[in-house]
């Protein structure tokens, strides 16, 4: 497997019903995402949220694999809850992505 890296993007989905919404963002040099979530996905209905590999950033390497649901949609893990500038917040997180190996060596 190739592991993603820098440029590719990736999906939040949520389902809730009365405000659905879909989100993108890209992976940093790290290979790690940030995606901040509109105020009408609470912690409450996180578990209709879900994380997708969409693209990569190198065309010959550009078929997103279904390891730790990728394709599928990777359910959100809620971290320790925290507090900054006197708000509560939770980050989560998702298991790491990859491509189909098919790019040339």
């Amino acid at each position: 497997m190739l592991y993603i890296s820098a440029g590719a993007t990736v999906k939040l989905q949520c389902n809730n019903t009365k405000y659905p919404t879909v989100e993108t963002a890209k992976t940093d040099k790290n290979n790690y995402f940030f995606l901040r979530a509109p105020k009408t996905i609470t912690s409450y209905a996180f578990h209709k949220c879900k994380v997708f590999l969409v693209s990569s950033p190198v065309a010959a390497c550009s078929k997103p694999s279904n390891f730790h649901n990728g394709l599928k949609g990777s359910l959100l893990r809620p971290e320790k809850p925290y507090v900054a500038n006197k708000l509560p917040f939770v980050l989560y997180t998702v298991r790491p992505f990859a491509f189909e190996p098919k790019c040339p060596r």
